[in-house]
């Protein structure tokens, strides 16, 4: 059996944009039926959602057929976490909340096999088919996508180091977090966090790697695009919810 080819980390790496959604309600139904839109990505959170490695399956299992390739997001930079997310078939992670090159190096190690990290060995499992991609461990560091999320005053001081890790293959800016730790909590549009966020990726651009954002906002999301962001999460599965029950019921209730 062929093994799994990460059309995103291919795509990013082709500088195709790749234009995503954040999906938080936990629900394999929601990624499946989001996951035939055309979206190239999907972004599976369990930082700030309960999304455990069973529910994760679920979700992973219901997008297999769809166009969107998974992003996952751990709820921290733990090699145990990263583990049971690859070990059901995630190849690409959004690991927050990374502020140094040592914490980078240490998500870049909890993907890789041994020698070149900590990736714990599991024979038969959904991530090589169940023992039927017999090259597996030949190619799978290949195949993973290693995404560090800079996004407190310490991180931003670190950037250039932390693109320069080996493995880190792109830098997502959380703006929410960002503009938290700039000192302008709730005020992503300040000035000063925009201008951080425009620095961020140049910097990227000018180390050869992609930086990525979340921009609910279309106006935003158009704006990082035009800017030269490589991937971005243009809304997300609650927004989505939220902003369309409500007006749909404001055309039946007014007031």
């Amino acid at each position: 059996m062929e093994r799994q080819v990460n059309k995103f980390k291919e795509g990013l790496q082709n500088g195709q944009p790749q234009i995503g959604l954040w999906l938080s309600l936990c629900s394999n139904t929601v990624a499946e039926l989001v996951g035939y839109s055309g979206y190239d990505w999907l972004l599976l959170d369990s930082e700030h959602a309960p999304n455990e490695p069973a529910a994760m399956l679920t979700q992973l299992q219901g997008m297999a057929t769809g166009t969107a390739s998974a992003v996952v997001r751990p709820a921290w930079n733990d090699a145990v976490m990263i583990k049971r997310f690859l070990d059901i078939g995630a190849q690409s992670f959004l690991v927050p909340y990374v502020e140094t090159a040592e914490e980078a190096a240490a998500a870049v190690a909890a993907v890789r096999y041994p020698p070149r990290g900590m990736r714990g060995v599991a024979t038969s499992t959904r991530a090589n088919r169940f023992a039927r991609v017999k090259d597996y461990f030949n190619h799978a560091d290949d195949e993973i996508c290693m995404l560090v999320q800079v996004e407190t005053q310490k991180g931003y001081d670190n950037l250039d180091s932390i693109l320069a890790t080996d493995g880190v293959d792109g830098v997502f800016v959380g703006p929410s977090d960002l503009s938290a730790g700039l000192g302008h909590l709730g005020n992503p549009g300040h000035p000063d966090v925009q201008a951080a966020i425009i620095d961020i990726n140049e910097r990227c651009k000018a180390a050869g790697k992609p930086a990525g954002i979340l921009a609910p906002v279309e106006e935003d999301a158009k704006r990082y695009l035009d800017a030269g962001f490589m991937f971005v999460a243009v809304g997300a599965d609650i927004g989505l919810l939220i902003k369309h029950s409500d007006a749909l019921l404001k055309r039946f209730k007014p007031g």
